[in-house]
């Protein structure tokens, strides 16, 4: 991604600038030393932050004001303009802070501040939980356990995880990662020394057996077991491996975990054609790192075109062609009827050479666990508006969660990195007493080479499609509408469109 505005010189606050040069803009851009930093207008107040978002480094002056917030363009993060605090995922580290001195008109920033950030929402009923144990080490997961700590509770909290690896950037897996652009020690949401210094008792490669909901206890196929007061389920969602003769080859991969995307890499240096199964996000992302790593690569997939059913035919026909642009062959209304050690077999009775296959067309909710604790599933963990199940004490966040949604007014259950990190968020809060409604506007994004889409919104069905702007020249905007109502938007190079949209949907 890169910025026009960027690149113009920027003025050195320290020099002062006058309330005239932000023009009709509530964020402006300078240098204070070898800092970047961007001033905010809010009313007569004006704020000073540091200039890129702490998630991917995005030039936070293209974002958007909300209240007293500023809101990253690329992947929506919010953060306080008073504080600095990442206020929402994905991003988690905050911003600095700067003195602003005022001069009539004139505007200067002197230096780095200690801001005063968001008071512990601690309750008396929160400080009684001895024990607070989260199960699943995924977005959702992490997200609760960093909050906890954040907000101030102090007491145990233990992470249990069947994984081999912390929590990590699960989105790069399918993308830089895979693609081999981003090194392995980008991955880690946060070091080893992260979960020694707060406290927090990450357990990995530990599966739980059951939930005694009688006794308040998690039991492990290990046989230990760990009492709790409060209960987060998080354990996410698991690849669908379709019952296909050969899928259970060596050479046949699905992508999860970061062991997953490991082990595709390592496959692929010997490799020289790949099947993806699955025309979806997740396959047509593994698609193109595959090609950035020079493997010959098809695309094999039941639908029309690749993501009908959640773009439309006009941007999914236009994914399609950028893909074929960079060397991607696609057999479409097909599926595999065998694979082979060096070969599948499509259903139309093609052969193709395969010595790497990966199965991308879709997940499932890992419900067992709920379910045998008889918590009410449907699709998923039901949960209410703030995401307690109908065990209290207990409570579900992420790819498992299904919730009622109030906008839209559909129980939704939602697969999105963004989405699993601000439900454990507000789960965290929850637990300490905030009574907070999980009402954030889903968003996601997904790479494809040089190219980002953003999305907005939830859009199960829609009754109509307008595009504003062209497509091919990837500068659009896709409304989804239903009822005349807007319900969600893609976006190629409108970022700041997507965060109003958001923005419109959460007020």
């Amino acid at each position: 991604m890169t910025s026009d505005i960027t690149k113009k010189p920027e003025p050195d606050l320290t020099k002062g600038i006058s309330l005239a040069d932000f023009g009709n803009q509530q964020l402006l851009r300078g240098k204070v030393g070898d800092e970047s930093v961007v001033l905010a207008r809010v009313g007569n107040d004006v704020m000073a932050i540091g200039g890129n978002c702490t998630h991917y480094g995005a030039p936070l002056e293209e974002g958007l004001v909300v209240g007293d917030t500023v809101r990253c363009p690329w992947h929506h993060a919010c953060f306080s303009l008073r504080s600095g605090e990442a206020l929402r995922a994905p991003a988690f580290d905050p911003l600095p802070c700067w003195k602003v001195e005022r001069d009539g008109d004139h505007i200067f920033v002197r230096g780095q501040i200690t801001a005063t950030p968001q008071p512990a929402l601690l309750v008396p009923v929160a400080d009684q939980l001895e024990n607070i144990v989260i199960v699943g080490g995924g977005a959702a997961g992490f997200a609760c356990a960093e909050m906890l700590r954040r907000r101030g509770y102090q007491k145990n909290l233990t992470l249990l995880s069947d994984d081999t690896d912390a929590p990590c950037d699960r989105p790069n897996l399918s993308k830089d990662y895979l693609a081999g652009t981003a090194p392995e020690e980008w991955m880690p949401l946060r070091s080893e020394d992260f979960y020694t210094d707060h406290h927090i008792d990450l357990q990995l490669n530990t599966a739980v057996q059951r939930i005694d909901t009688l006794n308040h206890q998690i039991l492990t196929k290990d046989g230990r077991s760990f009492p709790f007061d409060r209960l987060v389920l998080a354990t996410g969602a698991e690849p669908v491996r379709p019952p296909i003769p050969g899928q259970d080859g060596a050479h046949v991969f699905t992508l999860r975990s970061f062991a997953d995307s490991r082990h595709i890499i390592e496959h692929a240096k010997n490799a020289r054609t790949a099947v993806v199964l699955g025309s979806g996000f997740i396959g047509l992302e593994v698609a193109a790192s595959l090609r950035v790593r020079g493997l010959n690569v098809h695309i094999v997939s039941l639908d029309e075109c690749p993501l009908q059913n959640v773009l439309g035919p006009e941007l999914g026909d236009f994914i399609r062609s950028l893909h074929e642009e960079h060397g991607v062959i696609f057999h479409m209304k097909t599926s595999l009827t065998h694979i082979e050690s060096e070969s599948v077999t499509l259903s139309n009775g093609s052969k193709l050479a395969a010595d790497l296959v990966i199965l991308g067309i879709g997940v499932r909710p890992r419900t067992a666990l709920a379910e045998s604790a008889d918590i009410h599933i449907d699709r998923g963990i039901l949960v209410d508006e703030y995401l307690q199940t109908s065990v209290p004490g207990i409570y579900a966040a992420g790819d498992v969660a299904r919730w009622h949604d109030a906008a839209s007014g559909q129980t939704l259950r939602i697969e999105h990195w963004v989405v699993a990190e601000r439900q454990g968020q507000t789960v965290a809060e929850n637990l300490l007493g905030a009574n907070k409604k999980f009402q954030d506007v889903p968003f996601f994004w997904s790479v494809h080479y040089d190219l980002t889409i953003n999305y907005a919104g939830h859009a199960q069905s829609w009754d109509a499609i307008e595009i504003e702007g062209d497509i091919t020249a990837r500068d659009c905007l896709v409304r989804y509408q239903e009822k005349g109502a807007t319900v969600a938007v893609a976006a190629i190079g409108r970022d700041r469109q997507v965060l109003e949209f958001s923005a419109a949907k959460t007020l």
